[in-house]
């Protein structure tokens, strides 16, 4: 078995993975002392991964030695699956890098757009010969109706919710319709300039604001929950093996 733990900007992740099988999940905004070795003796866990673009806490790493368990803390220098081309390896963050090997586990010698729709969106490509070259950050939809209310004087902020309705009626529809296709039209842009040159490319979106606009899109995706778990889980194996 393998744990896989993914601290992200507003909450910690948790996957025990059989192989390649996600037998376990848990999504907390808090963690308390004693919850990972729990897990640990649970699962009989024998290795695991630690990615973080937030801040860990301490005992984690001081319960999963005292476990016995394996542990390998997902950094720049840490080997991959995939060619990394990127040019400042320091400064990719460990959720795109994970990401992609997930959209490789699943999807194997492909062209592959994967999109992460959190705080921030995100844009990774990988060619179909396993070659990373990079991709794009844009604010996330939340981020964007904050900068509206935060940046202005009479714009309030709004609540994001799901819209089918695309112009709006009043001002909080006109600023959640324009976050929302803001974003619909950004993403399905990326598609089509990529399509031109890569015909077979797939797309995969994750990330926690995905379902606001996911059903809006033109282009076909692969919405996956998961994605950036089942990449740490590579990512470890690979590392094991």
């Amino acid at each position: 078995m393998n744990l896989c733990l993914d601290q992200g900007n507003s909450s910690l992740k948790l996957g025990v993975f059989n192989q390649e099988t996600l037998i376990h999940e848990v999504q907390l905004t808090t963690l308390e002392e004693g919850y990972i070795p729990q897990l640990l003796h649970q699962f009989t866990v024998r290795n695991c991964i630690v990615s973080a673009t937030a801040p860990v806490p301490d005992f984690v790493f001081s319960e999963i030695e005292d476990s016995g368990a394996g542990c390998l803390k997902l950094t720049h220098t840490t080997a991959l699956p995939f060619t990394n081309t990127y040019k400042t390896p320091d400064t990719l963050g460990n959720d795109r890098v994970a990401a992609v090997a997930g959209a490789m586990t699943l999807k194997p010698a492909s062209d592959i757009l994967i999109i992460d729709a959190g705080t921030a969106i995100t844009y990774d490509f990988l060619d179909a010969k396993g070659v990373y070259h990079g991709g794009n950050i844009a604010p996330g939809v939340a981020m964007r109706a904050r900068a509206l209310h935060a940046f202005t004087h009479q714009l309030p902020l709004v609540e994001l919710t799901a819209t089918n309705q695309f112009m709006g009626e009043d001002t909080r529809s006109a600023i959640l319709n324009g976050v929302i296709y803001g974003a619909v039209f950004e993403i399905d842009g990326y598609i089509d300039r990529l399509l031109l040159n890569y015909p077979k490319l797939s797309v995969f979106l994750t990330g926690g604001s995905c379902f606001y606009f996911d059903s809006l899109l033109k282009n076909r995706t692969f919405a996956v929950k998961n994605l950036v778990l089942t990449g740490l889980n590579r990512i470890l194996n690979f590392n094991v093996q």
